[in-house]
């Protein structure tokens, strides 16, 4: 009886994977509506593979919000930021195997209704490709970007623990001679990496928070060249040498930076950069540690509303 059971389960898959190419058509157009454009939806879960949801998930959910926008390719899927709609017809669909298919897309950009104007002339041809789960086709990548999301992801961890490494020392190391408060974080602009080296200007904050704002007590600038080793497989600070203080600055900063001299100066020179990529960061970090905090605010100076 159980034999019976399971090769009647193992025909009913193997109908519902196999299926007409009318059908399979059919499928693909479905799909067609569930391809993130600026955004990925929560109901696009049942109609994306569960791996490939996961990482279009993290990269536009997990990560900050500007890491996704400044990659176009996954940001705007397919329309772009033109403010047109995608008109998607399947052309045809290969299956390669049992449970895995590619589908053809032609995809027209036509403007919303109300809004004059041409489509952009020929369509674009893209590749959908689809796997069957549990009996159902589902869509499991589209022109290989589930490939260029789990790279940036390993890279942007990759980075990310880089970066948690430069900020620790910095609070551990140089943030104790400073008159102390409730949060110690660091600004980061770094200026270049050259395989154990990063080349930075760094920058170190000091906070109490009060009510919603985040109250400077005390920072200061400490760029330099940090010498990076990898211990149990995550990276460490070894060494720091900073630029010198007064009379001796340009010539210890031209030492250290070398050939990133310039690109270090026009940095550590732009009040504007240094205080967007700080705002930037105290955006990151609150949201990270669920603090409270609305604004920031130095000494003397107005505060500066962050977006959590």
């Amino acid at each position: 009886m159980k034999q019976i059971l399971f090769t009647l389960l193992a025909v009913l898959t193997f109908t519902a994977c196999t299926g007409t190419d009318e059908q399979l058509e059919q499928r693909a157009a479905e799909l067609c509506q569930y391809i993130p454009d600026h955004e990925l939806l929560e109901r696009s879960r049942d109609y994306l593979t569960a791996d490939f949801y996961a990482v279009l998930d993290t990269m536009f959910y997990r990560l900050p919000e500007h890491e996704a926008m400044d990659h176009e390719w996954l940001y705007y899927f397919v329309t772009g930021n033109g403010g047109t709609i995608a008109d998607y017809e399947v052309a045809s669909v290969e299956k390669t195997d049992d449970t895995h298919a590619v589908a053809t897309v032609l995809v027209r950009q036509v403007w919303p209704e109300g809004v004059t104007g041409d489509d952009d002339g020929e369509p674009e041809e893209h590749r959908l490709c689809m796997e069957c789960v549990d009996g159902s086709w589902l869509m499991s990548d589209f022109d290989g970007h589930k490939a260029d999301c789990i790279r940036y992801i390993a890279n942007n961890r990759k980075e990310q623990a880089l970066r948690e490494a430069v900020s620790g020392y910095l609070v551990r190391e140089i943030g104790q001679y400073y008159r102390q408060g409730e949060f110690c974080i660091p600004a980061l602009m770094m200026v270049a990496e050259e395989d154990s080296l990063v080349y930075g200007d760094f920058w170190i904050f000091w906070y109490n928070l009060a009510g919603d704002t985040l109250k400077t007590v005390s920072g200061g600038n400490h760029s330099g060249l940090m010498t990076i080793a990898i211990q149990d497989g995550a990276p460490l600070v070894t060494a720091f040498e900073q630029t010198l203080d007064g009379a001796g600055y340009e010539a210890s900063a031209r030492r250290i930076f070398g050939s990133h001299y310039d690109i270090y100066q026009n940095m550590h020179s732009n009040a504007g950069v240094r205080e967007a990529v700080r705002r930037e960061q105290l955006q990151e970090y609150i949201s990270r540690h669920d603090i409270p905090a609305r604004c920031y605010q130095d000494y003397g100076w107005p505060a500066v509303e962050l977006t959590r």
